[in-house]
């Protein structure tokens, strides 16, 4: 038998397995990674040997095809498969052989009845990846054929930030290492925190791989990550019958987070630490609690320097300390005389004033209350009056600047707008939002990386913040969202009344218009008064490139029942800006309508001249 006929055979053994990957507020599938399955049955003792093996006998990319083709057919025998994308497993070797793979993938996803952009491929960060002119040029056409790029097992491999910077990918995937148990490490937290901003910069949405825990799911929502992945949400399986497009349990997790704690509550309860306090009165007898139990208490917890102290009905009254009790310990009759009832001490005579908030409170006011007593250990944290715990200087400290990274991450750090974490909360509240209608617009720039590449880019910042300045200004109501996806990329929502159809669609003409005029400022008087640059292309060739102009792809989202998900609304934008780029006025419009069913209609009507409702 022929190595190929051989191979064949081994193909066919091969089954995959589906994990699903979700949004991390709503639970709504963006798509499934197919793991590889049985080929142990094959004679391999790892995935990895399995592709070795192939590499080693030259059939590596019939393999892969054989592969790609079996994901397929088992993704279209999902009910949902039209909704959700399939993430795949590329093997980093493939981008180095010279044929083109690409051509027969395109053919596949027609048979089947897929668009292409229903593919994401997944480069590993954990096998070498070697960068050439070669392997650009590959991984630019995979992009401009419309496939989807992942950066798999992010922050653990060979490549890192290289990778990252030449890929240009669409998702990167967090590692588990980075996950696991993340909630009690402040280095992995800070990590996390910090290559998710960085991505967000470059307009690029963050999957946390190996979510297992509540705990760890928390912790990755508020950092900000986009989708989660683990066995939280379901653990992989070779039964496409068990996949669904909802996982009511994530979306409920979240509900419940944001109805249960504010961010300063999470972070209050996270670094909150829990004292078992001094009861005043002794239970059984009703009486002050005699000072023996107060020195036995700190007897048995010598790390210990204080104790809350609290009343009959767990309400705190404040603090006893060991510094106060130390004069009569070390005297040589104190600790008797403190004994003696007749002496007259008792323990209200050595409980301190302290800073007490309820955990609701706003983190600067707990600030502000601490700072005024200087002397003070820290605050004590009640909920309902009660006794909840306590919050020393070092943690306090720790929780102000927690918050601060929080707001940072919430917002574009060079812009100051909003990101995706609130643009994607008022996407999902204006889907919730029936009784009224949306209007959504995607705003991109037209030839953004030729002129990054020919002015740099601190120049092309200055694109950047002119066009946040335009939308600022121009927004001027609480019914206009501005947000800023990532790059040159910004998002804008208004709430439709009938009075401000007519300058809505003003508005999207007027950001158009004045970013064209405004933004020849920032070009040389060569290339301002020929109209055009000179730059090379994504194959770097040297070609002709028109001044930047904005594009704008507006969708009026109706009244009344609808089903549609963030992601299909994000993907109807990203559709219709293509669109947009092609037309004379760079604005495409397109209207979301139809209970039940995500219905996209393009059409040329601006928002002031189509009703809504029908």
């Amino acid at each position: 038998m022929s190595k190929k006929n051989e191979w064949g055979s081994i193909a066919d053994t091969i089954d995959y397995a589906f994990q699903p990957i979700v949004n991390i507020h709503t639970g709504v599938c963006l798509g499934y990674e197919a793991l590889l399955r049985d080929y142990d049955k094959a004679g391999f003792k790892s995935i990895q040997g399995f592709f070795d093996a192939a590499f080693e006998d030259g059939v590596l990319l019939q393999i892969d095809l054989r592969l790609r083709e079996a994901a397929i057919k088992k993704l279209i025998s999902i009910n949902h498969h039209h909704r959700v994308k399939l993430f795949f497993n590329l093997d980093n070797r493939i981008l180095l052989l010279p044929e083109d793979i690409l051509g027969d993938t395109s053919e596949m996803l027609i048979q089947y009845g897929l668009y292409k952009d229903s593919v994401c491929f997944e480069i590993s960060e954990r096998h070498e990846f070697q960068y050439t002119s070669d392997t650009k040029n590959t991984l630019n056409i995979y992009k401009h054929r419309g496939y989807k790029i992942a950066i798999d097992d992010f922050g653990t491999g060979f490549s890192g930030l290289q990778l990252l910077y030449h890929s240009e990918p669409d998702f990167i995937k967090i590692d588990r290492f980075f996950i696991s148990n993340i909630e009690r490490d402040s280095r992995k937290k800070l990590f996390f925190a910090k290559v998710l901003n960085l991505a967000h910069i470059l307009g690029i949405m963050v999957i946390a791989e190996g979510v297992e825990t509540e705990k760890e799911y928390f912790i990755c929502k508020e950092i900000g990550c986009d989708f989660a992945q683990g066995y939280l949400i379901q653990k992989p399986t070779t039964d496409v019958a068990e996949l669904r497009f909802r996982y009511d349990e994530i979306a409920s997790l979240s509900t419940r987070d944001m109805r249960e704690k504010t961010i300063d509550h999470r972070l209050l309860n996270d670094r909150m630490e829990y004292f078992d306090p001094i009861n005043l009165h002794e239970k059984q007898r009703g009486c002050l609690t005699d000072m023996s139990a107060v020195f036995d208490r700190f007897r048995k917890n010598k790390a210990n320097t204080f104790f809350p102290v609290i009343n009959g009905n767990d309400e705190p009254v404040g603090l006893i300390r060991e510094k106060e009790l130390k004069e009569y310990v070390y005297s040589k009759y104190g600790k008797d005389l403190l004994l003696n009832k007749t002496y007259g001490k008792t323990i209200i005579d050595f409980i301190i004033k302290c800073p007490i908030c309820e955990i609701s409170t706003r983190i600067e006011d707990i600030l502000e209350i601490f700072s005024i007593d200087e002397h003070c250990e820290g605050v004590i944290l009640t909920e309902n009056s009660r006794y909840l715990g306590f919050l020393s200087a070092r943690s306090l400290l720790k929780v102000v600047n927690e918050k601060n990274l929080a707001s940072a991450r919430d917002s574009n750090p060079l812009t100051k707008l909003p990101g995706n974490t609130m643009i994607n909360e008022y996407i999902e509240a204006a889907l919730r939002d029936t009784k009224n209608a949306y209007v959504l617009v995607y705003f991109d720039f037209n030839n953004f990386k030729p002129y990054n590449d020919r002015y740099g880019f601190r120049q092309g910042d200055r694109t950047i913040l002119l066009f946040s300045d335009i939308l600022k200004k121009t927004s001027g109501s609480n019914r206009f969202f501005v947000g800023h996806i990532g790059g040159d990329d910004f998002f804008t929502g208004f709430k439709v009344g009938e009075s401000d159809r007519v300058s809505i669609d003003n508005k999207i003409r007027y950001i158009v218009e004045k970013f064209k005029n405004d933004v020849v400022s920032l070009y040389d008087p060569e290339d301002r008064d020929r109209g055009y640059i000179i730059a090379p292309d994504r194959y770097d060739n040297k070609k002709r490139f028109p001044l930047l102009t904005v594009s704008a792809a507006v969708l009026d989202i109706h009244e009344g029942p609808r089903e549609a998900t963030i992601e299909e609304v994000v993907t109807a934008l990203a559709s219709l800006k293509k669109k947009a780029k092609a037309r004379d006025n760079k604005i495409a419009y397109a209207f979301l309508s139809n209970p039940g069913c995500v219905d996209i209609r393009s059409d040329d009507l601006p928002v002031a001249e189509r009703k809504f409702g029908t």
